[in-house]
């Protein structure tokens, strides 16, 4: 069991409260993302979690036993850190099973633990290797390894793909993303990188200035933000926002054109839209019209960074390559059923 209750979890460092009062379940086996700018609290909610930062108010509870001041070795959780922090004169197989031979477990008991947690990780080849000796994502799931053979009631991972290259990164979120399915463990995650929380996660919590700005899945995140902040995060290019009005049914962008809503006049300030929820038509059609400021040609995919209404700053994705140039000026249809609208409530990050 892994099932995790924070309730009314706050954090202060002196006068400076930087956890503001987090209530969140996570539920037995799932795979949870904290997920957010640098500064948001993440890895502090992750550390008060696994007891390496004290809660100064609220509480924590771990499959229904309250641990809020409990030590960490008592909570039955396992941590991985952003460095490996493997000892460098042993072996894989001894760093791996270093913290059973610490609890007196005897020595058939570690071999058998290291060898089916390597057996998992795919390191069985590399046991006999030190640290050196190892790339650097061998070195991360020797890391898990020895968070493995520990059998917690949970695991939390404190930004592990950080000092890793960009392959090695694609590749460890393979073997992680195996390793949830493999375990049926509970794991909390934190990282900045928001395309890690979408292709890892069962649920993303986006944190804000110490708050949760919505929890739910990818797709929920995705598909119907809760505010701009979630919906610029969310999604690489972030969403499009622009100023608009809403008058007899329909919105108008910066004294351009617009098309409809359902909303009531006055009811929204800001909308938003994906890069590949816009078309590209003719000068004058669609919604509005952009100023083609740069082509970015990615091969799948081509990307036309615009200067839109009201002087504001668009990206466009198209499918494939596009016979666009700077200097162009393209009319842009919105897909009317992916249209966001905002209110100023929902735009106080802007």
């Amino acid at each position: 069991m892994g099932a995790i209750t924070l309730s009314g979890a706050e954090k202060w460092f002196g006068g400076q409260q930087v956890i503001k009062g987090v209530d969140l379940e996570i539920r037995d086996g799932e795979f949870l993302v904290f997920v957010g700018p640098s500064g948001c609290g993440k890895s502090t909610l992750l550390r008060m979690l696994g007891g390496l930062e004290d809660i100064s108010r609220g509480s924590i509870v771990i499959d229904g036993r309250d641990m809020t001041d409990q030590p960490p070795a008592a909570r039955g959780l396992s941590m991985v850190f952003q460095s490996y922090a493997l000892y460098p004169h042993m072996s894989a197989r001894d760093n791996m099973g270093f913290a059973l031979k610490t609890a007196g477990a005897p020595r058939s008991e570690i071999d058998a633990k290291v060898l089916a947690a390597a057996r998992t990780l795919r390191l069985t080849e590399y046991l006999d290797r030190r640290p050196k000796e190892l790339s650097g994502g061998q070195r991360q799931r020797v890391a898990i390894g020895r968070s493995i053979v520990r059998e917690p009631t949970a695991f939390l991972f404190d930004e592990p793909l950080s000092n890793l290259d960009a392959a090695l990164r694609v590749e460890m979120r393979y073997e992680i993303s195996r390793l949830h399915q493999s375990l049926a463990a509970t794991m909390v995650y934190v990282t900045h990188d928001q395309v890690e929380a979408m292709t890892l996660a069962d649920r993303i919590a986006v944190l804000d200035g110490g708050r949760i700005a919505q929890l739910g899945t990818p797709r929920e995140l995705y598909e119907r933000p809760a505010n701009i902040f979630v919906a610029q995060f969310i999604g690489s290019p972030k969403m499009n926002i622009l100023p608009c009005e809403v008058s007899g049914g329909r919105y108008v962008l910066a004294g351009e054109r617009g098309g409809v809503c359902s909303l009531s006049d006055g009811a929204a300030v800001w909308a938003g839209i994906r890069p590949e929820h816009i078309g590209v038509c003719g000068r004058g059609e669609g919604e509005c019209d952009g100023v083609v400021e740069v082509v970015e040609y990615l091969g799948a995919d081509t990307f036309l960074l615009l200067r839109g209404p009201g002087d504001v700053r668009m990206t466009v994705r198209v499918t494939g390559a596009s016979e666009a140039v700077p200097g162009d000026v393209a009319g842009l249809k919105f897909d009317e059923g992916r249209t966001h609208f905002f209110d100023d409530k929902q735009a106080s990050c802007l």
